[in-house]
């Protein structure tokens, strides 16, 4: 019973511990879970039978940089974000625009691409907004082109260290640059 005071004082300093980092998560199951819609090209969708696309082929680079498996799960757009923020996916790469919404509800990485604004209109069918549609109005007038992210669940800075240091490899070795051209380039 004597000790039990100091148990108490140290519960508080145990409590950030209990909590796993996400990236110590990943690297047990030794996989990212990847959530996209797959019904979007050129970012994401099935070519007979095959997912593919822009996101695709830049969560397959992330994973790899990470040194784990990328899986791959395909889901609606009510499902996308709010399975991200319960854990139930790891990250959402989806065309999801920086919000100042999103960066309240979520930790997020670096931005991975700027495409065309009218690249992402065009994609679009006419009834289904985009997961944040309100993002891709011009985030200024000299700047028309969202910033595309990824977002994860808020809290975890060793993992958000791990995912911006796997994009800037994959941007600095020319990598994310190639990939842009492959599947983003302005169709004339």
């Amino acid at each position: 019973m004597r000790f039990l005071p100091g148990l108490i004082c140290l519960l508080p300093l145990l409590s950030p511990l209990a909590h796993a980092e996400l990236i110590d998560d990943i690297n047990d199951r030794g996989e990212l879970r990847i959530a996209l819609e797959a019904n979007i090209a050129p970012f994401s969708f099935k070519e007979d039978g095959k997912l593919t696309g822009f996101e695709v082929e830049l969560g397959e680079m992330l994973a790899r940089e990470l040194d784990v498996r990328p899986d791959f799960v395909v889901t609606d757009a009510a499902d996308l974000l709010s399975g991200v923020e319960s854990g139930k996916y790891d990250v959402a790469i989806n065309h999801i625009a920086m919000t100042p919404e999103l960066a309240e509800r979520f930790d997020l990485s670096a931005a991975y691409s700027r495409p065309d604004a009218q690249l992402l209109a065009s994609k679009e069918e006419p009834q289904r907004p985009l997961v944040m549609a309100q993002s891709f109005q011009p985030e200024a007038k000299s700047d028309p082109a969202p910033s595309l992210v990824i977002p994860f669940q808020k809290g975890n800075p060793a993992f958000k260290a791990s995912l911006d240091n796997a994009l800037t490899r994959i941007k600095d070795d020319g990598r994310l640059e190639q990939l842009s051209q492959k599947w983003l380039k302005k169709q004339e």
